[in-house]
């Protein structure tokens, strides 16, 4: 009797296993197909000016909007995650030094990039948050490239990317903005320029890179990413929406929370929202208290 169970517990047992291995193929190969799409888009371009005053403001949007904690402050990449059961993740040099951009990387290469997520050859851009970049006022997404035209040269080749188990996984539940291409609205209008008043438009427009982390909704819950703790609501019904103008403003400044909570940056980047400038993080405040 004891060997006949053990017997059909082994036969169930590896029954499961096999339909979780074909599962798990079936959605690695999914994944890989969607990966490997080639998309094709009309042709854009912006004219990028070159003074002083647009490079800076290219440079304040390169920090503000993460561009230098994924690609690192001189945006040469950096291997971002290697692990067995994530895989790797190389975020793209973006310079012209070597294993860079190529020479003739072109405006509308950039554009297509940042509006559509995808490579020059039509490929999808591997999170790449261009459901956010996309968002950007031609005015903006100009300053962002005539910024990155500016940047210096760095040699630094990378590894190429590799899709762990849990990212296709995950990828393929729609936990992770692995392929932003898929998230974007592609036939949107860039608007020419957005409101630079202090206020809830202001906060509404830079909200969106907040919005990866904490849903559309701005209620937060689930994790941004396996690992790390859900994520708070930023509205006026949260935590968060209990905090004065200043609590909140410190908090993005310094990491810690009014409690005396210190923010962990992995899951909190507050050393990038502490290069928000005054307005900016009163505006963000003012959006968020607007939400119920």
């Amino acid at each position: 009797m004891l060997r006949k169970l053990a017997k059909w517990t082994g036969i169930v047992l590896g029954t499961l296993v096999l339909l979780l291995l074909a599962g798990y193929f079936l959605i690695a190969r999914s994944i890989a197909q969607r990966i490997d799409k080639t998309y094709s888009f009309t042709n854009e371009t912006l004219t990028i000016p070159n003074d002083s005053a647009t490079v800076s403001r290219g440079e304040h949007l390169a920090v503000i909007k993460g561009c230098t904690d994924c690609h690192g402050t001189n945006l040469s990449g950096k291997i971002m995650i290697e692990d067995d059961a994530l895989g790797r993740l190389s975020s793209s040099n973006l310079t012209k030094g070597k294993g860079g951009l190529p020479a003739d990387y072109s405006t509308t290469d950039w554009v297509r990039a940042l509006r559509h997520g995808v490579s020059r050859a039509g490929k999808p851009l591997l999170f790449m948050p261009s459901h956010e970049t996309t968002m950007l006022s031609e005015q903006d997404m100009a300053a962002v490239i005539a910024y990155c035209h500016r940047i210096p040269s760095v040699d630094h080749e990378l590894p190429a990317n590799k899709i762990g188990p849990v990212v296709n996984v995950m990828a393929y539940l729609d936990k992770m903005p692995l392929l932003s291409v898929e998230k974007i609205d592609h036939n949107r209008s860039m608007v020419a320029k957005v409101d630079t008043v202090e206020g809830v438009a202001m906060g509404k427009y830079l909200a969106v890179s907040c919005s990866g982390c904490h849903q559309p909704t701005f209620k937060g819950g689930e994790p941004a990413a396996p690992g790390f703790p859900p994520s708070a609501d930023l509205t006026r019904t949260g935590n968060v929406g209990k905090w004065t103008q200043a609590q909140f403003i410190a908090t993005l400044r310094t990491g810690k929370t009014p409690s005396g909570h210190q923010l962990n940056n992995e899951y909190m980047p507050w050393k990038m929202t502490a290069q928000y400038d005054q307005k900016e993080l009163a505006s963000l405040y003012q959006y968020f208290r607007s939400l119920k």
